[in-house]
């Protein structure tokens, strides 16, 4: 019997080293790839992580505690964790399993790495302990942010305790604060926290920070954004950067370039500013030659009335009203803004008044109601549902949101003023004007404003595309006008419809291919495009639904040959060239960002294309191929007289618009 025991308890010892050493085989194997090397192995790396049962996390921990093979342990938790931290479920369980192996770490450097990856992970309530224990900011300072009722209020009291900590100079306090704004979703954190991009201290800290702020909300994009991320970019270095930088760089190149936000302040001057001139009403019986002396009048006036101090723009308490010198119709806008007693203010949408700031102390002009109403209504609501202000002298938030003349106000993150139509104020027989200037109200009292965001929002009138009087005339119709895809055919998964424009979906089939439903012999085919960073598709012609159109059919170059992935190309394969065949004329396309205009004219053999108004590429097709092709290719399309115009896509985001057509004859 003991024999047979003691065999039992062999083959189980057999058994556990079998499988402990399957575990470290598995570790070892998913390991190798780290520090980082391709983007795709390791995202298959990551997989594998998420597949792990305890042995083989057992494995990578004890790693951790050998100088000899913490390296790769450290840059492949690392790893998972960023990607962990994009998803709810994940980050939980991570959590937890990062807690349980912290109480059996053993050396100072597992638990120091182990303790650092649940901090870029927990909930801001684990925070609060450790502020708390901080001895620069006392108590009464250290607002935690569990104890708030909303985000708002939160980045609020954060960059008020970031004031205190920039005198105090003590970092670990600096980290701690931009650790809380982290776990804040909106754009204000991103714009907060990115101030911090050029801090030494914490560069490395605020870079991961807005890098995953930005990637976990869509609504956080723009210019500014996008500049942010671009700075942010090179600074993400060691186990960060495993998946991170792959990340964000495919983010930053799917991240679209219109109706993001823009700073309508530099905290520097007046910049995009003007003074005010009379009313919309007013002004538009002006003369231009009377509007622009009246202007250059009133410019020269401002410098005197709105001043700039420590970053912030300050009325004085006399003076007019300070403008937006660009005119806004539908907008998002973000602005913090602070008064002093008896203060008096407001923001003026579309030159109206106006989203009202005041203090609500004086009730005997009716301030008790708060502020954040449309006051000058007289048959629209004009009081805000809530009080939600401040104490005077603190800073307050306005997220403000147009549509129509429709306006949505949330003040501090409340709701004050919901979907109310604002009237017009300088004539209530007319209804509200369209377009027109923000305008930040000077009403006797000192106001400062700071975090002044904007962003245009679509609509039907901003993206609904038309033919011109001229086009009508001369025969074109419209192949896309914004609103619908019913004249294209193909995968309608790979393209899709956004804002007003066809986006490249690259996530599904590379974006593929989409096509006209109609076949089209001799034709002018106008597109206007808009590249992202290294950007790749074309135009295909007189092309079968099936096959490589460049070959079956024929292919205009549709690339951003300037980026540095494309500088050893063959002259027929720059941006405009007929592939493989015919090389374009460089030089011509625009700015990343910025719309391209382009026509291609087939008539016969003959072809030729025109980008932002210069010719690029002309030729007989029969004369530039009698000799053989450029690419010493077969290309049988060339044959085809007739055939569909598509967008080839090749696994990069574009965007195209304003499609139209028109028929030649022979």
């Amino acid at each position: 019997m003991k024999k047979y025991f003691c065999l039992i308890a062999l083959s189980l010892c057999i058994s556990f080293s079998t499988q402990a050493q399957n575990g470290n085989n598995k570790v070892n194997e998913t390991l190798q790839v780290f520090p980082y090397k391709h983007a795709n192995e390791i995202i298959d790396a990551l997989t594998n992580m998420g597949t792990w049962k305890t042995a083989e996390w057992k494995v990578l921990f004890k790693m951790l505690e050998d100088d000899s093979l913490k390296l790769k342990a450290t840059y492949a938790l690392n790893a998972y964790v960023n990607s962990a931290s994009l998803v709810e479920a994940q980050k939980i369980k991570t959590i937890k399993l990062l807690k349980k192996q912290l109480k059996k770490a053993t050396t100072n450097y597992a638990t120091t790495f182990i303790h650092t990856e649940i901090g870029l992970l927990s909930s801001a309530s684990q925070v609060k302990s450790s502020l708390e224990n901080l001895p620069a900011i006392t108590k009464a300072d250290t607002k935690t942010v569990t104890a708030e009722k909303n985000t708002t209020q939160q980045l609020l009291q954060l960059q008020d305790q970031m004031q205190v900590v920039l005198v105090s100079g003590n970092e670990i306090q600096k980290k701690n604060i931009l650790f809380q704004a982290s776990k804040i979703p909106s754009l204000g954190a991103f714009i907060f926290v990115g101030q911090f991009l050029e801090d030494a201290a914490v560069q490395k800290d605020a870079a991961v920070i807005v890098s995953r702020l930005a990637m976990a909300n869509p609504s956080i994009k723009g210019p500014i954004v996008r500049q942010a991320l671009e700075k942010a970019l090179p600074i993400i270095k060691g186990e960060d950067s495993a998946v991170l930088v792959s990340m964000l760089t495919a983010h930053l190149k799917k991240m679209p370039y219109d109706y993001g936000f823009i700073s309508l302040f530099n905290g520097k001057d007046l910049t995009g500013w003007k003074g005010l001139v009379g009313n919309p009403i007013a002004r538009s019986k002006m003369s231009a030659a009377e509007l622009q002396t009246a202007q250059s009048k009133a410019n020269e006036t401002i410098k005197n009335d709105w001043v700039i101090k420590d970053g912030l723009l300050i009325f004085t308490g006399h003076g007019d009203n300070l403008c937006t010198e660009k005119m806004y119709g539908d907008i998002e806008m973000f602005v913090d803004w602070k008064i002093t007693e008896k203060g008096d203010a407001g923001i003026y949408l579309r030159g109206t008044p106006q989203v009202q700031i005041w203090d609500t102390s004086r009730r005997e002009v009716g301030a008790q109601v708060g502020s954040g109403g449309l006051y000058n209504n007289q048959k629209n609501v004009s009081k805000p549902l809530v009080v939600a202000d401040n104490k005077i002298g603190e800073w307050n938030t306005f997220h403000i949101i147009m549509n129509g003349d429709k306006v949505t106000v949330y003040l501090n993150g409340i709701l004050v003023t919901d979907n109310i139509g604002l009237e017009n104020y300088w004539d209530r027989k007319l209804p509200l004007f369209t377009k027109d200037q923000i305008e930040l109200q000077a009403h006797g009292t000192y106001v400062a404003y700071r975090n002044i965001y904007v962003r245009e929002l679509p609509n039907e009138a901003s993206t609904t595309t038309v033919l011109t009087e001229t086009e009508k005339k001369e025969g074109f119709t419209s192949l896309f006008d914004g609103t619908q895809m019913n004249d294209w055919v193909g995968n309608k998964s790979g393209y899709l419809l956004k804002d007003g424009v066809i986006e490249v979906n690259p996530e599904a089939k590379g974006g593929g291919n989409l096509y006209t439903k109609e076949e089209y012999s001799d034709f002018i085919y106008r597109f206007e495009f808009q590249l992202t960073p290294g950007a790749n598709n074309g135009i295909g012609i007189h092309a079968p639904l099936e096959g490589d159109a460049a070959y079956v059919g024929m292919e205009i170059q549709v690339l951003d040959n300037e980026a540095d992935i494309y500088k050893n190309l063959k002259p027929y394969q720059y941006h405009g060239s007929v592939y493989g065949i015919v090389p374009a004329k460089r030089g011509f396309l625009k700015p990343l960002g910025e719309w391209n205009e382009e026509e291609i004219m087939m008539q016969g053999s003959k072809i030729k294309v025109t980008l932002n108004g210069t010719v690029i590429t002309e030729a007989d097709l029969k004369e530039a191929t009698k000799n053989g092709t450029m690419d010493h290719n077969e290309h049988p399309g060339l044959k085809n007289t007739t055939g569909h115009i598509g967008f080839l896509g090749h696994g990069d985001v574009l965007r195209f618009k304003n499609m139209r057509i028109k028929k030649l004859s022979k």
